[in-house]
């Protein structure tokens, strides 16, 4: 699908979706209990289908009633089982280790570029705790299970590995330790998942060298769980007051766990207004000028925070991101390619960007079948002085299928033009 932006005045306020980082932790959680969860608020994408429909091959049940979300855990462990987890890294990354104990023989396969995806730490850390890989890429199987133990494993490749491993040594009977052993990068991610099992009752503790886990036959839970509104996504509009206008956005809380609420930090740093009053955060127009982010705790930012760049004056430089490099995207590549397409002024470094100010123009931007660069671009587009097409935007159904309805409702101007 390409969509044809036209320069608008965007405002007004948006309700937050739900986080889908905090979707996926509650649904496979939910999955390792004694008794059925209730997990309310839920914003269903492709993602977190990709979760739901892979706890579902592993025997659990997921029952959607509004935006209510049921899940039912598995009553016995399953036998050999294929888990097909789209393009969502954290449907993989997390479920290879929590499928090993909750299936006999579990197959995983993707689509998108997630074959390409590094999972061999992972890999290498489950088979030093008794799991076996038929390959160290997608499609694989693994077999053996996973015991108590001891595991490391590097911090400044994922913290979904480190995530997906404490979710699993919850419920594995006896005592295990995750030993970091290079610094923890986006260990806001990791708080999520250690908040996510404590209220599922899981008994984690950090120790000096990363975590220890106590582990039992099942999560208990809560009957009940509340997903969060989604930070990394809200970061879109938010970015769009601060260029020009003012947007509110309901549904976020400052004291959330996500480490991508450090938007709000990223946006007065440029200079921009921001009002905060309960769960509404407002985000006004203010003279913006460029200043340094280090993306080492919210790499998924870049893309949106470039945007602002280009409008701050002088120069902005980001760092702290090579690991960017792996996402849907080469998210370094593409942030560059979708700012130069509109006209924009931007140098990749080996861990970041430098953008200038430039007066951005209409342009062709290919989408690199990445949410994050669609939206992006969809934002920049919208305060530029000329039409703008995307290609592929339909890959917003990753993460914000309602992206565009809701851009629309804020006063953005968007017609599809092509349907692939």
């Amino acid at each position: 699908m390409d969509i044809k932006l036209t320069p608008s005045v965007i405002g007004g306020k948006v309700s937050a979706i739900a986080s889908k980082s905090d979707v996926h932790r509650l649904m496979i959680c939910a999955a390792l209990c004694d008794n059925d969860v209730t997990i309310k608020g839920v914003s269903r994408c492709a993602d977190t289908d990709a979760t739901a429909s892979c706890i579902e091959a592993l025997g659990a049940r997921v029952t959607y009633n509004g935006r209510d979300c049921t899940v039912t855990p598995p009553k016995a462990r399953a036998g050999k089982v294929l888990l097909d987890c789209g393009e969502s890294g954290s449907t993989l990354r997390f479920l290879l280790p929590v499928a090993a104990i909750l299936a006999k023989e579990p197959s995983f396969t993707g689509s998108g570029r997630l074959p390409e995806r590094p999972i061999g730490e992972l890999v290498d850390a489950m088979t030093s705790g008794g799991a076996c890989f038929s390959a160290d890429k997608l499609p694989l199987t693994v077999s053996g299970g996973l015991k108590a133990g001891r595991y490391s494993l590097p911090g400044n490749v994922s913290s979904q590995y480190v995530s997906g491993l404490l979710m699993a040594l919850s419920c594995v009977e006896g005592e295990s330790f995750i030993d970091i052993t290079t610094p923890l990068q986006s260990a806001s991610y990791v708080d999520m998942t250690l908040s996510t099992l404590k209220l599922f009752g899981s008994d984690v503790s950090k120790t000096e060298k990363g975590y220890r886990v106590k582990g039992r036959e099942k999560l208990t839970s809560p009957k009940i769980a509340i997903a969060d509104g989604d930070w990394s996504n809200g970061a879109f509009f938010l970015v769009s007051g601060a260029i020009g206008g003012s947007v509110t956005v309901k549904g976020l809380f400052t004291d959330s766990v996500q480490g991508d609420r450090k938007v709000l930090d990223a946006l007065r740093s440029f200079g921009a207004k921001v009002t905060i009053n309960g769960d509404e955060i407002t985000v006004s127009h203010n003279k913006m000028q460029g200043c340094t982010i280090d993306l080492t705790d919210t790499p998924d930012l870049l893309p949106i925070l470039a945007v602002a760049a280009a409008f701050a004056e002088g120069q902005t430089r980001f760092t702290g991101g090579e690991r960017l490099r792996l996402k849907e995207s080469d998210r370094l590549q593409t942030t560059a390619d979708m700012l130069r397409s509109m006209g924009g002024k931007v140098e990749i470094l080996p861990d970041g960007l430098i953008v200038d100010k430039v007066n951005l123009t209409g342009g062709t931007v290919d989408g690199a079948n990445d949410h994050r660069i669609v939206m992006a671009a969809s934002i920049a587009a919208a305060h530029g002085s000329g039409d703008v097409i995307v290609t592929g935007a339909q890959a917003v159904n990753k993460s914000y299928p309602d992206f565009f309805e809701d851009f629309t409702q804020l006063g953005g101007k968007a017609d599809v033009i092509t349907v692939r």
